[in-house]
Parts: structure tokens; C-alpha cells; sequence
């Protein structure tokens, strides 16, 4: 017998057995990560088209689907054009923190604390961070805006004016998230998306009124390699499930 040559044999049988494994291992992964991401709840034309346009989604996907109304809201001061500045700056970190930024800003600015803040609107592009106001404490406003500037790592103005927001009442449930997902993908994403966050919150186009509307909406903020690294918006209304890119 050759054992040399037996020998070789058997090493290539065990690198391609490991291969093998390896990528069993791997699909093994990637589907269980699809899986805890919601990938499983998307629908099988859903899952095409993304494999089809090389669309990513870095997110989970919502499994609730709450009933939500319509709701009103107004702002309860003049909002200014300019920032206002602190009196004292407050350590930028503290954005991070919700609660102690509450306490550092409370007494500059009394309704900080149902706010919330939005990692991808602006992004600090003009060295500023932007919170929304939150019905119930949970869901955010997308309308209406709180934005806190920075410099040298201290946040010394802010500009923004407090919000009532009021429930309008129509209360109904909210379309689910994969379906409002699998509306963006099949339909409106272009090729090589890759969705960055879902959010449930409310949103509504705006009149020359003292008192505003805003409805639900699943907000999905979005990149394109093509389009540079600015972040894209589509909102689908949670009840309709018509879309909106503003």
C-alpha cells in the first residue's frame, strides 16, 4: 500500500469534511440570527426581493402592533429660530444617560424629561443632538423637534418649544411591521439599501394651524452606498400603510 499517498487522501478528505462543516456552521449562524432579527416573520416574496436587490436590514424587526389613535398636538410657546443658550453647559455624555440629562436640564428646560433622543435625525451633522417629545412616555412625536448644541464636548444651547400633545382619539391597530417592512422592500427600496432602525411612532403632514394631527407611523431610516452616507427616511402610515418620503 501507498501510505503516502493514502495519507494525502485522508488530509484532503478531512479539509473538505471541515469546509463542509464550516459552512453548515455558518448558514447555521446567519439563520439563527435571521431568526432573532424577525427575518422568520417576513414573507417569502419579502425575503426574494431582498435577496434579489441585496437589501440588508441591521435591525430587529417589531414583533407588537399596539392599538394607537390619532393625536393632536401644539406647541405651548413660540418656537424661536435661534438657540438659547444655557446658563450652564451640561456634559454632552449626559445625552447618552436620559435620566441624569433630565436632572442637569430640568430647570432650564421643565418638560426635558419626556423627550427621547433620535440617534439618526441630523446625526450631529451641525453639531447638535435632536429628541422627539413622546406620547404616553413611549412613543415619539417625529414632528416636532428639541434640539441641544454642543461644543468642546458641553451641550450650551438648545432650541426647540414645549409640545401638549393630546390623544385625538380613533384608536385602531397598527399595521405590523413586517408587512409595513415588506411594503419598503418589494416596492420602494431601491437595490443595495440597507436598513439601519424601525420605530413606531406618529407622524402627520402639517397646516397653517395653531393645533396639529399626526397619526401612527413605522418610521425607517435607511442608507444607500450610492447615495454617500446620509440616512434616508420613508414613513408608512399604521393604518393605511401608505408611504412617505418626505
Amino acid at each position: 500500500m501507498d501510505w503516502g499517498r493514502a495519507k494525502n487522501v485522508l488530509i484532503y478528505a478531512f479539509l473538505l469534511l471541515n469546509l463542509v462543516l464550516g459552512y453548515q456552521l455558518w448558514n447555521d449562524v446567519r439563520e439563527q440570527q435571521g431568526a432573532n432579527l424577525g427575518f422568520d416573520s417576513l414573507s417569502v416574496s419579502t425575503q426574494r426581493a431582498m435577496e434579489k436587490k441585496n437589501i440588508q436590514v441591521l435591525t430587529s424587526v417589531p414583533s407588537e402592533a399596539p392599538s394607537l389613535p390619532k393625536i393632536s398636538y401644539r406647541y405651548t410657546k413660540e418656537r424661536t429660530s435661534k438657540p438659547v443658550r444655557l446658563s450652564v453647559p451640561v456634559d454632552s455624555k449626559l445625552i447618552f444617560a436620559p435620566n441624569d440629562l433630565a436632572s442637569a436640564l430640568r430647570s432650564e428646560i421643565p418638560e426635558i424629561g419626556s423627550y427621547s433622543y433620535d440617534a439618526f435625525a441630523g446625526a450631529g451633522e451641525d453639531g447638535s443632538f435632536t429628541l422627539h417629545p413622546l406620547f404616553e412616555r413611549k412613543w415619539p412625536l417625529f414632528n416636532a423637534s428639541l434640539e441641544l448644541f454642543y461644543n468642546d464636548q458641553k451641550i450650551t444651547a438648545y432650541r426647540g418649544a414645549p409640545v401638549e400633545i393630546q390623544d385625538a382619539g380613533g384608536a385602531a391597530e397598527v399595521l405590523p411591521a413586517q408587512k409595513a417592512l415588506g411594503t419598503l422592500i418589494e416596492n420602494y427600496l431601491p437595490e443595495g439599501t440597507v436598513v439601519k432602525e424601525i420605530e413606531l411612532g406618529f407622524y402627520g403632514q402639517t397646516f397653517d394651524s395653531e393645533t396639529q394631527v399626526a397619526a401612527p407611523v413605522w418610521r425607517f431610516t435607511v442608507e444607500n452606498a450610492e447615495e454617500g452616507s446620509a440616512y434616508s427616511v420613508y414613513y408608512v402610515q399604521g393604518i393605511s400603510g401608505d408611504v412617505i418620503s418626505p
